[in-house]
């Protein structure tokens, strides 16, 4: 590993989608914003006029309308259903387009060794975070995580026959929100470009996809410090791209000065403090999404590996002391301006030709 170190003072940031100004016109951009997944949602379209760009976006917001009703973990709908007829024991026939989302986040699980693991949702109700409200009280108790890890919750417990869905595991419990958000904007682009739409961008509160251009230049993502302002770095999506982060800053459960992050390590019970925030770039939300999870959770040790193993291309750490770790590729992409921190670390390749 190659180590830079800097005079700046540390800096713990996190991705943002700050799109920012560029010297093309802005009349051809059309947004609205949806609030959806707990988070604010932004669709930004380029090019097609008013009437049509009104249609997409809004066909956009049906869809996350339903998303959210079917994959939400604790308020009543599919997903709760199914999740009630594991602990039963029994099978039970879901949506179709529930099962492509099972399907998924199984195969990703698989490819993180088993780090992302939507199956713990067991957990995250545990620690409090099955809630719209942030976690009050005391957190759980050692023997209480000790418990549910004993049953060990995982996704290759999961079986489909058809539309039949059953888990041999009472444990079992899904929660999507380790991707859901990137799911999600997959869908979206998918639905925009079928109306037409070649120049888009869907942010999900900071977790975005962009396909083509603005205005002929590529679209520009900013990279802000979540407690500051201004932006400090930036990156330009290159054509057909997503660029997401997880961090133990987003969500917490804080008790009598102690600060439990939401983002659970499945091999533990435990969340997960050592790593900031990873952010990752791929092709597919659904991916990067569960990447950026998955990361965190490997933490400085194991982030290399779990990112080779998941086809991870370009991906940035920050531990909780503010130092970055970073492929090579990663930090050729990153246009730095402003304040950086301390300590950058560069890994070796995530593949090959990933150089400086």
């Amino acid at each position: 590993m190659i180590q830079y170190r800097f005079k700046r003072q540390s800096l713990l940031f996190t991705l943002v989608a700050a799109l920012l100004l560029s010297a093309c016109s802005r009349d051809a951009l059309h947004h609205q914003q949806i609030y959806i997944f707990g988070t604010l949602v932004d669709v930004s379209v380029w090019g097609p006029d008013k009437k049509q760009a009104g249609e997409a976006i809004d066909a956009v917001a049906a869809d996350f309308q339903q998303m959210h009703y079917e994959w939400h973990a604790w308020k009543p709908g599919p997903l709760v259903d199914l999740n009630v007829a594991f602990s039963e024991g029994r099978s039970i026939e879901v949506l179709e387009s529930l099962l492509p989302v099972i399907e998924e986040s199984r195969q990703l699980y698989l490819q993180s060794d088993g780090l992302f693991n939507p199956a713990i949702g067991g957990l995250i109700d545990l620690w409090g975070f099955h809630s719209d409200e942030l976690p009050v009280g005391p957190p759980p108790t050692a023997e209480e995580i000790a418990a549910l890890i004993a049953q060990r919750p995982a996704m290759d417990q999961i079986f489909i026959d058809g539309r039949l869905v059953r888990s041999g595991n009472p444990a079992v419990q899904l929660d999507f929100g380790g991707f859901a958000k990137g799911y999600a904007v997959d869908l979206a682009i998918q639905r925009l470009r079928s109306m037409g739409v070649e120049h888009a961008i869907v942010n999900a509160g900071g977790d975005l996809r962009a396909i083509g251009q603005r205005g002929g230049r590529n679209w520009r993502i900013g990279i802000k410090h979540p407690q500051g302002e201004g932006v400090i770095a930036a990156l330009e999506v290159e054509g057909d791209e997503s660029i997401f982060t997880s961090g133990n800053y987003e969500r917490y459960h804080e008790y009598k000065g102690q600060r439990y992050p939401h983002i659970i390590d499945p091999r533990d019970g435990m969340p997960v403090r050592h790593i900031a925030s990873a952010t990752v770039i791929h092709n597919r939300g659904s991916v990067a999404d569960a990447a950026a999870t998955a990361l965190v959770v490997a933490g400085v040790e194991g982030w290399h590996r779990v990112a080779r193993n998941m086809g991870i291309r370009y991906a940035l750490l920050v531990d909780e002391s503010g130092t970055l770790y970073l492929n090579p590729a990663m930090k050729k992409r990153l246009m730095i301006d402003g304040e950086m921190p301390e300590k950058v670390v560069v890994s070796g390749p995530l593949f090959e030709g990933d150089v400086e």
